[in-house]
């Protein structure tokens, strides 16, 4: 079977406006067919509906790019490990999505089409099975980790600093899943704040959302000696290649994998022009500024800006982090990260563009929410 990647997306586009539908349709058709499977998700379903949905969205849109979604299916894998994952559970999961897609983009649905969708099913399944064999010799499905700092920076902010029991292997820019014993089999994601250092630790920048189980576990009832579980580091941003000046522009916690990017690029010896905007919504809320102020001091190559949208007495930049992004310098030749609230994200990607700075050249990443 050859992969038809039109097919794909032509069909999943009827998909698209119903997710949720679908996702929940997905769900109980797995669990009736394969009820053994039930115990390795969390209790409440919501985060991993969208989770689902997200993923296979990206690699739905990705069939036309080989090198990324070899990547991207490649972590995935690898980070399916720590649920404890094996071969045959891709079946399952693969007559349950074929059954789902049949379902909700009947109107479309011939052999064809099926077989489109087999095709691409069994690629990315070969894919993220190799990945995780390949893996498991080498290392192991999650670490458990002590925290060695807890510092509380805003009532709902905190930086946690944990120290792994092995070493991890990660890219600045990257991100991992975090367990608490709080909540046995509930992974939120968080990406990692600092380069990689000689001592292994890593640093994560926490925000508690109303009702998030893992976050408010994290900020308010853990404390230095506590363990929790890490699965392997995920995502695709990672420090430039180039030598072209950086701008970041980070909204509230979505500043933790920008700074490790910059750390990288600090340590490499290079010597580009660095921007960091970091925008929040009211001055309280710049946790970060003094470790910021020191890098700027220690690094004149980098010049960093807060930006508070719903304060009108911050003395200082205000606006939305979009339009000041787009109105304070040409970016054009620019290498752009972006970081935080999907609509910042989408926003600020879009001016760039606007402003002539290729998607090549934008690397983004969003913060995922808890319910």
């Amino acid at each position: 079977m050859s992969l038809n990647p039109r097919l794909v997306k032509e069909s999943f586009s009827l998909i698209e406006p119903v997710a949720d539908q679908a996702a929940v349709y997905f769900y109980g058709r797995l669990f009736a067919e394969s009820p053994h499977l039930r115990g390795m998700f969390p209790p409440a379903m919501d985060v991993q509906r969208d989770r689902l949905f997200g993923a296979l969205t990206r690699i739905v849109w990705m069939l036309d790019s080989p090198d990324g979604l070899s990547t991207y299916l490649g972590q995935l894998g690898r980070d399916h490990r720590k649920y404890g994952v094996v071969a045959e559970h891709y079946t399952a999961v693969g007559n349950a999505l074929i059954a789902t897609v049949r379902r909700f983009a009947a109107e479309v649905w011939t052999n064809e089409v099926e077989a489109a969708w087999v095709a691409a099913y069994t690629a990315a399944a070969d894919m993220m099975i190799g990945a995780a064999d390949a893996d498991a010799g080498v290392s192991p499905a999650w670490w458990l980790a002590e925290v060695v700092d807890h510092e509380t920076r805003t009532p709902d902010i905190a930086v946690v600093t944990l120290r792994p029991g092995q070493r991890i292997g990660y890219t600045a820019g990257q991100y991992v899943n975090v367990q608490t014993a709080r909540w046995p089999r509930v992974w939120r994601t968080y990406s990692i704040a600092n380069a990689p250092r000689p001592d292994n630790t890593i640093r994560l920048h926490v925000r508690a959302v109303p009702g998030g189980w893992v976050s408010g576990a994290l900020v308010n009832h853990t404390k230095i000696g506590d363990q929790l579980l890490l699965g392997p580091p995920v995502g695709t941003m990672a420090p430039p290649e180039s030598d072209r000046d950086i701008v970041c522009v980070a909204g509230g916690t979505g500043l933790a994998p920008l700074k490790a990017i910059i750390e990288q690029v600090i340590a490499s010896g290079r010597r580009p022009n660095i921007h960091l905007l970091f925008g929040v919504r009211h001055a309280r809320e710049l946790y970060d500024m003094d470790d910021l102020i020191k890098m700027e001091s220690g690094f004149p190559w980098l010049r960093v800006l807060p930006i508070v949208s719903d304060e009108p007495a911050f003395d200082g930049m205000r606006g939305s982090l979009p339009g000041v992004m787009q109105r304070f310098h040409p970016w054009s030749e620019h290498e752009a990260y972006v970081c935080g609230p999907a609509a910042m994200v989408n926003e600020t990607v879009r001016r760039l563009q606007q402003s002539g700075v290729p998607l090549t050249r934008i690397h983004r990443d969003v913060i995922q929410g808890e319910p």
